[in-house]
C-alpha cells in the first residue's frame, strides 16, 4: 500500500497522528546554489538518496538581500556556508531609505527560487515540500552586512556601522523597511503556493527561520515584539489563510522558542541541545522539530552519540507524535553512516 506522506504529515501537526514521527535533514549544496535547475536536482538527489518523507528546501543564504542589490561572490564560502558578500545593499544607516517594496515581476532572484522550488515540488508530489524564509528583521540585518546570530562574522562585510544605529536609532525608518520587506515576501509568498498551472511552485508552505534575532539578548524581548513581531504575523496569518504549513525555526542558544508559542504556526523548531534552550519533552502545544544534534553528523566520530541521542528522543517522545530532523542545518559534506542511524532510527 503507498504511503500518503502529506496525510501523515498532517496528522503529525494536529497531534492525531497513528504515525509517530516523520524524517528529514537538510544541507547546503556548496557550488551548486546559484542556477534553479542544478540546486533543484541536487536537492532531488538527496531527498531520493535518504528517502526523507518532508522536504525543507535550504537554497543559498544570500538570496533574500540579493533582491534588494546586495552582492556576494559565487561559490567562496567562509566558516559557514554562506557565500563571501562583496558589497552590501544598505550601507549607511541612512540607505534604510532605499529599501522598497518588490514583486516577483521585478525581481530576477525570487523568480529563479520559484522555479526551483516547482522543479523540487513537481519531483516529489507525495511530500510536503516547503521553501526557506527568513524573516524580515534576518533580512534587513542581512541587506547592511550585518550578522544574523550574536557573535557571528559575516564572511566579506566591511559594515562598521551596529544593528543599535541601523534600527534602533531610526525605528520609524527601520520599520519602512521592514514593511516593504514583509509585502515583497507576501508577493512572493503567492507566487511559492500558486499551483504550477497559475505560474507558481505549488508548495505546501515556508521553513520561517528567525535565524538567531531572538537568541542569547541579541535583541531584547521588547525590541522583538516591536521590530519582528508584527512583520512575521502578517506573513504567517497569510499562510494560514490558505491553509498551508508553516514550520518556525529559532536558532542558536537561549534561543526563546516560547516566544513564538502565540504564532500561527505549525511546527517549532529549536536547537535542545544548546544551553538554556528547552528539552524537545517541553509541551509547549506545538508539535517539536528535533531530534538530534545536528553538530555531531559531519564525520563517524559521534556515531554512538548520535544513536543514543536517537534513542532518547524516541523514549522520551513516546505516544506524541513529533518530526524528526537534526537540530539545524547539517554539515556539507555529512556522515554517509550519521545519516543512516537518522534515516533508519
Amino acid at each position: 500500500m503507498t504511503r500518503n506522506r502529506t496525510e501523515e504529515f498532517a496528522g503529525i501537526i494536529d497531534s492525531d497522528s497513528t504515525t509517530p514521527f516523520l524524517r528529514s535533514a537538510w544541507q547546503h549544496f556548496n557550488g551548486h546554489e546559484n542556477d534553479a535547475k542544478d540546486f533543484a536536482q541536487h536537492t532531488i538527489d538527496f531527498v531520493e538518496k535518504w528517502d526523507w518523507d518532508w522536504i525543507k528546501i535550504n537554497p543559498r543564504a544570500t538570496y533574500f538581500a540579493e533582491v534588494w542589490g546586495a552582492q556576494f561572490l559565487p561559490n567562496d564560502y567562509g566558516d559557514v556556508p554562506v557565500q563571501k558578500q562583496l558589497k552590501a545593499a544598505i550601507e549607511k544607516p541612512a540607505d534604510v531609505a532605499s529599501i522598497t517594496a518588490k514583486t516577483i515581476a521585478e525581481s530576477d532572484i525570487l523568480q529563479e527560487h520559484v522555479e526551483g522550488a516547482r522543479l523540487i515540488k513537481a519531483h516529489f508530489p507525495d511530500r510536503v515540500t516547503i521553501q526557506t524564509m527568513f524573516s524580515p528583521l534576518s533580512t534587513l540585518l542581512q541587506l547592511a552586512g550585518l550578522p544574523l546570530y550574536p557573535n557571528m562574522v559575516v564572511y566579506g562585510s566591511e559594515t562598521t556601522f551596529t544593528r543599535k544605529e541601523l534600527i534602533l536609532e531610526q525605528p520609524e525608518e527601520a520599520k519602512k523597511a521592514l514593511q516593504a520587506i514583509t509585502d515583497t515576501f507576501i508577493d512572493y509568498l503567492d507566487a511559492l503556493v500558486a499551483a504550477p498551472e497559475d505560474g507558481g511552485a505549488g508548495l505546501d508552505g515556508l521553513f520561517y527561520a528567525v535565524t538567531g534575532t531572538a537568541s542569547d539578548g541579541y535583541f531584547s524581548e521588547e525590541e522583538f515584539k516591536e521590530f519582528s513581531t508584527p512583520y512575521d504575523l502578517q506573513i504567517l496569518e497569510k499562510l494560514k489563510e490558505y491553509g498551508k504549513i508553516s514550520v518556525l525555526h529559532t536558532c542558536q542558544k537561549n534561543s526563546h522558542p516560547q516566544w513564538f508559542t502565540s504564532y500561527p504556526i505549525s511546527a517549532l523548531q529549536w536547537d535542545q541541545f544548546l544551553p538554556d534552550n528547552p528539552e524537545i519533552t517541553e509541551d509547549m502545544g506545538i508539535t517539536p522539530v528535533g531530534g538530534v544534534n545536528y553538530s555531531l553528523l559531519g564525520d563517524n566520530q559521534h556515531l554512538d552519540e548520535v544513536g543514543e541521542q536517537l534513542s532518547e528522543t524516541f523514549k522520551s517522545r513516546a505516544g506524541k507524535p513529533f518530526l524528526l530532523a537534526p537540530s539545524c542545518t547539517i554539515p556539507t559534506p555529512a556522515s554517509d553512516s550519521a545519516l543512516t542511524l537518522l534515516q533508519e532510527a
